[in-house]
Parts: structure tokens; C-alpha cells; sequence
């Protein structure tokens, strides 16, 4: 895992010398003493607070790179009296997670969770790590091997399920992407230990898996043709479409769109009106 850019450690530096000079000693709960030549807390007074060196505390502000551990962040923060949105992005600078940090909430957003009862076609919300939080009858129908199952993760579903290579046409194409998608969204939570463990589960539990991640691919989440081949309704064609949800963009609310002109491609067509 690369630690914060040279620029990251330069705003970070400008964000803590900012946030030094501006406590006064008394805000602080440490005694004025005499004059001071500089505005705030001088750097060994935030160390001290911190249970820090003085030095260290120095190197950040130079935006030197130097290790950073979440728990000193953590003191540091403390000492600076940061607001919760003062943290998030002293964090985010730092390239660590805050071991503060309240855990996403497991319940979809009410937005979501209304979108998805709504759409005729098939729809399905995801959490950060792409566990299957909401999602209504049309999309039960399509993917009943995943949704309502004992495994919420989608991820788990198409590498870990052998349906899931039947149910999904090009499936190994449609890996390949998905990983690469996935890769983008672990690169905006460095540190999230689900998502880690999330990973490293299934490297050691599919061969596949393992050598698609070592690809190191990016790509962000589009929408395009999505085809299946379900076992009683035959071949479908969707296109999807994806949204974050304003009030949680951790979360994504993915739509399908019936295609029957697609389906003219193959031989057959499946029963679209079950899903509609």
C-alpha cells in the first residue's frame, strides 16, 4: 500500500501548521507563559500534548515522508481539537483511516431503498464493499443465486458461486472489468479493514480472483450491455445504468434496463415480461 503523494504531504503540512498557530494556549489547556514570537502552539507543545516527538511533529509539518500511524494521527487530532470534518480530512491526507471513523451503516439509504421498489426492471443497492444492502423482485428474479442468498457480496457471488459463470454471458470479460471497477473503489478506502479482508479472502479463495487483482487494472463504474443467461427465463439483455446516492455516495444504486433488440444476436430469446 503507497503512502501519501508528495502533494498530500505538502497540504498536510500547510494543514497542521494552520491548525497549530491558530489554538491558543489556553484553548489548549496549557498555561500562557511569556511572550510569544509566533501566533498558537509552539511544535514541542503539540507534541507534548500528542505524546509525540517534537521532531516528527516538525518532519509532517515540512511535509517530509516520514510514517505516520492512524493511532498518532489520532493523538494528534486530539491535540489540535479538530472537528469531526477536520479529521476526515487530516486522515484523508494522511492516506490512513480513522480508527474514529463511525462504521457505514449496514441499512440502505431511504433515497435508495425507494429508487429500488420503484424501477420496474431489475434494481439492487451496494455498500462500500459491495454487499447487496436492498434490491427488489425483478432483480430476486434475475440474480437468485446471489440476492436473498447466504452471501450478500457481490464480489463473493461472481467468483465464488459456479452459477454465476453460467448466469453471466462473457462472464470472464465481465471478471475482468468488475475487478478493475472494484480496484478504483478500494483505492478511495485505503485502510478499510472489511474491504482488506474482503480481498485477501478471495485471492486465497479463487485462482481467478488472485491473478485478475495482480492485473492491477483501474476503471471506473459505467453503465453499458449487461447479458445473461438465466435458467428458466433464457437469454436477457440489460443496459445498466449507476448512481451514488447523494446522501451516501459510499453507496451505489444500479438499475437494468430491459434491451430485447439485443437478444437478436443470439439464438432464442428470453422471456423478458418475467422481469419487467
Amino acid at each position: 500500500m503507497s503512502g501519501p503523494s508528495a502533494e498530500q504531504r505538502r497540504l498536510l503540512g500547510a494543514f497542521l501548521r494552520a491548525h497549530r498557530e491558530r489554538l491558543t494556549p489556553a484553548a489548549a489547556g496549557l498555561p500562557a507563559g511569556g511572550r510569544r514570537r509566533t501566533p498558537g502552539l509552539r511544535r514541542e507543545e503539540v507534541a507534548h500534548l500528542a505524546g509525540v516527538s517534537a521532531t516528527w511533529c516538525t518532519w509532517l509539518e515540512q511535509g517530509r515522508e516520514v510514517s505516520a500511524s492512524a493511532e498518532a494521527l489520532d493523538r494528534l487530532a486530539g491535540a489540535l481539537h479538530l472537528t469531526p470534518p477536520e479529521r476526515a480530512y487530516l486522515f484523508e491526507l494522511a492516506g490512513r483511516r480513522d480508527p474514529a471513523a463511525p462504521p457505514a451503516a449496514a441499512d440502505a439509504p431511504a433515497s435508495l431503498s425507494a429508487a429500488v421498489a420503484r424501477f420496474q426492471g431489475p434494481a439492487y443497492g451496494l455498500d462500500r464493499i459491495w454487499n447487496a444492502i436492498c434490491w427488489n423482485g425483478a432483480a430476486a428474479r434475475l440474480f437468485a443465486g446471489w440476492l436473498g442468498g447466504p452471501e450478500p457480496n457481490l464480489l463473493r457471488f461472481l467468483f465464488c458461486d459456479p452459477n454465476a459463470r453460467g448466469l453471466v454471458v462473457d462472464w470472464p470479460e465481465r471478471a475482468r472489468r468488475v475487478i478493475a471497477e472494484f480496484r478504483a473503489d478500494f483505492s478511495r478506502n485505503l485502510g478499510d479493514l472489511q474491504m482488506v479482508r474482503l480481498i485477501d479472502g478471495l485471492k486465497s479463495q479463487d485462482a481467478t480472483f488472485a491473478a485478475l487483482w495482480a492485473e492491477q487494472a483501474v476503471l471506473g463504474r459505467e453503465g453499458g450491455l449487461r447479458r445473461f443467461r438465466h435458467p428458466e427465463d433464457g437469454l436477457l439483455a440489460f443496459q445498466q445504468f449507476t448512481f451514488h446516492p447523494a446522501e451516501r455516495p459510499d453507496c451505489k444504486l444500479v438499475l437494468l434496463t430491459p434491451q430485447t433488440d439485443e437478444l437478436d444476436v443470439y439464438q432464442g430469446r428470453g422471456t423478458l415480461g418475467a422481469l419487467a
